[in-house]
């Protein structure tokens, strides 16, 4: 370990609070501290090299140091680095608005920019919200100001601000902000007749449900059957409720499409968009919705229609410059097909992990990879400490293993992660059955 590097970790533990992390556990410890990246590749402040097995938090997309994101940040510079969009507009923020509705699913055509997953989950529910209020404000339709209550899935995942968590339903993350929280309606994933009983005897009350597609992500890679989320939209426009898909995780090529709603042909009424929208160089969200849903909020300004939400970095032109050429290369280097080829490995390889006693279960939808282990709790953290001493990093849920590389990995980089994480359960958990 470098001088430099033990006066960075005292300076850590001196000051820096770190998310998800019980914090007298990691004084005990010494933790490895990023200084650059290469491609898929991270190194430490000692020089030791690590393949980026969670993308940097599933953010990371083109990989790390892509010259063609560096360089439309450079220019951006160059330019002007933030302006308010508050009564101001800037050339960036347009642009990437009008290329997120070419790419989204048709009949998306507004743009709300944000900061997180988070916070555009925070802007969809509020829409939602407000939407059925102004629908019934000059005396036609008065029963949707009644449309007031969400659904939402079991074991959900959308975040940590107070809405995204009112509707989000993992114990060990929400439990504790119960007083604080909105009540929403949970139901259970897959069932989707428990989903229309629901919807029968509720959907006057109801203003939207919201959905993670395909997969729930942070509740350990839970997959939904096919079908599922087609059968959601149906019912949602059935019994007028506005449907919410979250694509913060499974968004921009993770599932082997643009957007996980795509498999199932499905057109929310608002989706939202964040984690690998700038390539993950930079913090921008967006929340896309109908023009439709926009009309509820246009009239004069003493009816207090507008949408009364902002943030300080909205449709920052930095940000917005590089999402704007993340959407560039995908087109550019045809990264789907890459990634595509890429699926049918881990489908491959991924089965071999059951010759290890303590692999449970393993959940792959596209290129999100759970693999789950029976045994004690802190098993998963025990295999990614191996992993990292093997060169990789990844990150557990619980006793899931999470596998979520930049989409631009190699072939031969893919199968070197998996070695690595074969090796690294192998070790951690000998004869565990």
């Amino acid at each position: 370990m470098t001088h430099r590097t033990k006066k960075l970790l005292t300076l850590d533990k001196r000051h820096l609070w770190h998310p998800f992390t019980q914090m007298r556990e990691w004084e005990k410890n010494n933790q490895l501290i990023i200084e650059r990246g290469n491609g898929v590749y991270l190194f430490d402040t000692n020089g030791k090299k690590y393949i980026d097995g969670i993308s940097s938090l599933w953010v990371t997309v083109h990989g790390h140091r892509k010259k063609e994101l560096n360089q439309a940040i450079n220019a951006q510079l160059k330019k002007i680095a933030h302006s308010t969009l508050l009564g101001l507009a800037n050339v960036p923020a347009i642009e990437l608005a009008n290329e997120l509705v070419k790419v989204a699913p048709k009949g998306l055509n507004k743009v709300f920019y944000s900061d997180d997953g988070s916070t555009a989950v925070e802007i969809a529910l509020k829409i939602a919200f407000q939407y059925w209020q102004q629908k019934g404000s000059r005396g036609k339709g008065q029963g949707a100001r009644r449309k007031t209550k969400f659904i939402t899935l079991k074991n959900a995942y959308h975040g940590d601000t107070i809405g995204s968590v009112s509707v989000g339903g993992i114990d060990l993350f929400h439990k504790m902000y119960r007083p604080l929280l909105f009540k929403s309606i949970k139901v259970t994933p897959g069932d989707i007749k428990e989903l229309e009983n629901v919807l029968k005897k509720r959907h006057r009350k109801i203003a939207a449900m919201i959905v993670e597609p395909l997969v729930q992500a942070a509740a350990g890679m839970l997959i939904q059957p096919k079908g599922y989320l087609k059968a959601v939209r149906r019912l949602c426009t059935k019994y007028n409720v506005l449907l919410i898909i979250d694509e913060v995780a499974t968004g921009f090529g993770r599932t082997g499409k643009m957007f996980a709603c795509e498999h199932e042909g499905v057109r929310p009424d608002l989706m939202c968009v964040a984690k690998g929208l700038t390539g993950g160089y930079l913090p921008v969200a967006a929340t896309l919705t109908t023009n439709k849903v926009f009309s509820a909020f246009l009239g004069q300004p003493e009816e207090n229609k507008t949408f009364f939400h902002g943030h300080t970095f909205t449709g920052n032109p930095l940000g917005c410059a590089a999402a704007l050429a993340s959407l560039k290369i995908f087109k550019k280097e045809k990264l789907l097909n890459n990634v595509n080829k890429n699926i049918k490995l881990l489908a491959k390889k991924l089965p071999l992990f059951f010759s290890l006693p303590s692999v449970r279960e393993i959940r792959q939808c596209g290129f999100m990879v759970g693999i789950e282990l029976s045994g004690k709790t802190g098993l998963g953290h025990q295999v990614i400490l191996e992993a990292r001493k093997r060169g990789a990093i990844l990150r557990p849920l619980g006793n899931v293993l999470v596998l979520m590389p930049p989409l631009s990995i190699s072939p031969k980089e893919l199968r070197q992660l998996l070695k690595t994480t074969y090796v690294s359960i192998e070790t951690a958990t000998p004869g565990v059955l």
